[in-house]
């Protein structure tokens, strides 16, 4: 064998599992800070593997392998895999907090007010890599796999942001029981501080403006 490439898809796909374990960490530490409930945590923890797997099936229905390529454009995906998961599920959140709402109606409300913003982001970085893919030449031979394998990725995150990770909310997540927050004294006195700095900011920020 002249050239191995083995050693270097192994170090791509650890780097994958790593990248995969360090967001999934991080969801869970900010979710539990900012909503104080662990289901809220275990959604984005269930949809982000689930994308994953779907992409990989394709990728192998496709005739791509796991290489370099696919593992950087995997690696690449993962934000954007959670962060749809994290905007559906804090709307659902805040409309439960907010107007009192059960959790399939809070769900609902929350579809209807970020379907367009997903759907909007989602063909923005898909329009950035697929036209990529479609290269002649040595160019488009190279980055063909990194290209698609990034947008089915991307593709699959809006989809589960708009089927799986609703109907996990509506299902998972509890109502907001009048005048009880969850997390304990901590959970209350860090929100009255994120309060308060948030208006802090809101008024430096009007003061620069104006």
């Amino acid at each position: 064998v002249p050239f191995d490439t083995a050693p270097f898809v192994k170090l791509s796909i650890m780097k994958v599992i790593q990248t995969f374990v360090e967001a999934m960490v991080l969801v869970f530490l900010v979710m539990l800070l900012f909503l104080h409930k662990m289901r809220c945590t275990l959604i984005p923890a269930i949809v982000a593997p689930v994308a994953l797997l779907v992409t990989f099936t394709v990728m192998l229905l496709s005739g791509y392998s796991i290489n370099i390529l696919t593992m950087f454009g995997m690696v690449l995906a993962i934000g954007s895999i959670v962060d749809d998961a994290i905007v559906v599920v804090e709307n659902v959140e805040r409309l439960m907090e907010e107007k009192g709402l059960s959790p399939r109606d809070a769900t609902r409300q929350a579809m209807q007010e970020i379907t367009p913003a997903i759907i909007g982001i989602t063909q923005v970085l898909t329009a950035l890599f697929i036209p990529m893919g479609f290269a002649e030449g040595s160019v488009g031979i190279i980055y063909r796999q990194f290209c698609i394998s990034t947008a089915v990725s991307i593709l699959l995150s809006a989809f589960l942001a708009l089927t799986l990770t609703p109907a996990l909310c509506a299902t998972l997540l509890k109502p907001h029981n009048a005048g009880k927050r969850g997390g304990g004294s901590f959970a209350v006195g860090f929100n009255v501080r994120f309060r308060s700095l948030t208006a802090r900011y809101e008024a430096g920020l009007g003061a620069v403006l104006q």
